[in-house]
């Protein structure tokens, strides 16, 4: 009986080891690729068409456009660094002492935050779904340490303040900055990306040309933030000053 089942054990572990590698090999050829190429669109802007199509929304249509870095003002990317990941420039995908604070304060009683670095919100919006389950977590760290092997600091940032949502079907600082302000996004001031970075957390619900008395607060509380970090060298030089080591 034995004997009978080890061609069958040694089929199903050859198409395992099959799929395990075509995994590795297409998901790392995609990563290298979108270094150098502009996504034409993310997961994310896939799984929300997909929503706008099942609930019946015939009004929905999603804005999505790249500029290149050189084509945006730098305030954007500093300030989503200020807001989302001040150690950006220095951590490896993941900013473990965030995540050990997270856990720190869940076990004290407190809700349990998100300690997402830039690169893994990267991955996610690019490359997977909505939700918290292990699986995707697990995908998540996967695609991160894939992005931040493969690419440098700078387009990961690229990459990021183009996909990322900042409102309900706008995905990018372009077509938020034309929606918002009116303006190209090379012309947002320090103000206007300090507004764009404030909705992160709920885009959909929070509003970047009509602020909450939140989305106010968060503004301010990244204005200072960005000041602090020395301005927009800190996303533009290659080696900025670290925060932690700042007087």
């Amino acid at each position: 009986m034995y004997a009978r089942n080890r061609p069958k054990r040694r089929r199903w572990l050859r198409i395992l080891l099959w799929t395990m590698g075509s995994w590795l090999v297409v998901t790392e050829a995609l990563v290298l690729v979108l270094r150098f190429v502009p996504p034409p669109t993310s997961a994310f802007m896939l799984e929300r068409r997909f929503e706008a199509w099942r609930h019946g929304e015939r009004d929905f249509r999603l804005h999505y456009h790249w500029v290149p870095w050189s084509q945006l003002s730098k305030q954007v990317p500093l300030a989503m660094v200020a807001s989302e990941d001040q150690t950006f420039p220095f951590n490896h995908g993941f900013d473990f002492s965030s995540i050990h604070k997270a856990i720190d304060t869940a076990e004290d009683g407190g809700r349990l935050r998100g300690a997402s670095t830039i690169t893994q919100q990267t991955a996610k919006n690019l490359f997977l779904w909505g939700g918290r389950s292990f699986l995707r977590k697990g995908i998540e760290a996967y695609f991160t340490v894939l992005i931040d092997l493969s690419w440098p600091k700078r387009r990961i940032l690229e990459v990021y303040v183009n996909i990322a949502e900042l409102g309900n079907g706008i995905y990018g600082v372009d077509a938020a900055s034309r929606a918002f302000f009116h303006v190209p996004p090379d012309r947002l001031d320090a103000r206007q990306g300090a507004l764009l970075a404030a909705v992160l957390p709920d885009p959909r619900r929070l509003h970047a040309d009509r602020p909450s008395a939140y989305v106010l607060a968060r503004v301010d509380w990244i204005m200072q933030q960005m000041r602090q970090l020395g301005g927009t060298a800190y996303v533009t030089e290659r080696h900025p000053p670290h925060p932690r080591t700042r007087p």
